[in-house]
């Protein structure tokens, strides 16, 4: 795609972006066929295999999954409508606002959904529900002590982040601040969307993917209310009234998180709650004292560089967040110590 962008695009305009997608696309499938094609004892033929149960179990499964992919695109071609009635620039920030912010929920929460999924299918194929709630109470901890302190960080740093990212030719100030704007009410919702990545994989591992389609379908449907209701109330305060739409998406994904999470609740007899309540109320501890080092490092360096300000407050607030969790005796972060230890040792 990013070849798209450099060697298409200045010959052929939009449709280079257009084709360096569908480049791209293409070898992310061909990537895999070798490691396919090795695989032990496996022969492959052109069929659908319906006559194979397996085949016509994921059939069934990924149906509900189809409809709950088709609402969240209808809820962003009504979001996009609403933005475009509003003040100019409002569509752009909002896009270029909520790709940031699924910076950090992409690297946090999906890369480790994606990880976790086999472990909670193979626990549940063994028929171990008390295990599988184990490793989800495990998992969800450890997304919130990642995803807390991210969403803190990126709240405070939003606007030389964006800065640092996007401000140059007709990208001035005023777009910063409007993309800024709308950051700050995305980002609210960082550790919702980061969760439901992990509950509806958690779902999807116990067979089931009706629950999580039907209440992301709600949600939804409750984000397009919001979406219609909340810029009115943003700009009765005065303020940007597209920052109304990015809140809704969070308060409607808070929402979804609160269901699923009890409705895995009920499923596997409870989560654990307790540990995962002591994990988080450490991490929120650790979260203040990074958010007031990030507030004074920005009083410091103000009138410095934005890259200065951006890059040197995700190290500082990075530092203060890993060295309070170890001083609070995380064992979390003595897990990630060992295994720097073990990795350094089999360099030398």
């Amino acid at each position: 795609m990013i070849f798209g962008v450099l060697f298409f695009v200045p010959d052929m305009g939009i449709h280079g972006l257009a084709w360096g997608k569908v480049l791209g696309a293409g070898m992310h499938f061909v990537i895999q066929l070798p490691g396919l094609l090795k695989l032990p004892k496996c022969r492959y033929v052109p069929t659908f295999g319906l006559r194979i149960p397996a085949v016509r179990e994921v059939g069934r499964l990924m149906a509900p999954r189809l409809l709950g992919v088709s609402v969240v695109q209808l809820n962003f071609l009504v979001n996009t409508i609403i933005a475009s009635g509003l003040p100019e620039g409002s569509l752009t920030s909002i896009n270029v606002a909520f790709a940031v912010m699924t910076m950090p929920q992409v690297v946090i929460a999906q890369a480790i959904s994606i990880a976790a999924l086999p472990t909670f299918s193979a626990q549940i194929a063994r028929g171990e529900p008390e295990e599988m709630r184990r490793s989800l109470a495990s998992t969800i901890r450890g997304i919130l002590f990642l995803s807390i302190p991210a969403m803190m960080g990126l709240i405070l740093l939003r606007t030389p982040v964006v800065s640092m990212l996007f401000q140059r030719g007709e990208f001035d100030a005023h777009s910063v601040e409007l993309t800024s704007w709308a950051l700050l009410w995305y980002t609210v919702g960082l550790v919702g969307h980061s969760l439901v990545e992990i509950v509806s994989r958690a779902f999807y591992a116990l067979h089931d993917t009706k629950t999580p389609v039907l209440v992301g379908t709600v949600a939804m449907s409750l984000n397009v209310v919001f979406s219609l209701t909340f810029p009115g109330l943003f700009e009765g305060y005065g303020w940007m009234p597209h920052g109304g739409l990015a809140l809704a998406n969070s308060f409607a994904t808070a929402l979804e998180m609160v269901a699923l999470l009890w409705l895995m609740h009920r499923r596997l007899s409870g989560l654990e709650g307790r540990y995962v309540l002591t994990g988080t109320t450490k991490s929120v501890l650790a979260t203040v004292a990074m958010s007031a080092a990030l507030w004074w490092w920005m009083g410091v360096v103000a009138d410095e560089s934005v890259w200065l300000i951006a890059l040197g407050g995700i190290a500082l607030g990075g530092s203060v967040y890993a060295g309070v969790m170890g001083l609070l005796r995380v064992e979390e972060i003595g897990g990630l110590l060992e295994v720097a230890k073990r990795r350094l040792r089999l360099s030398e």
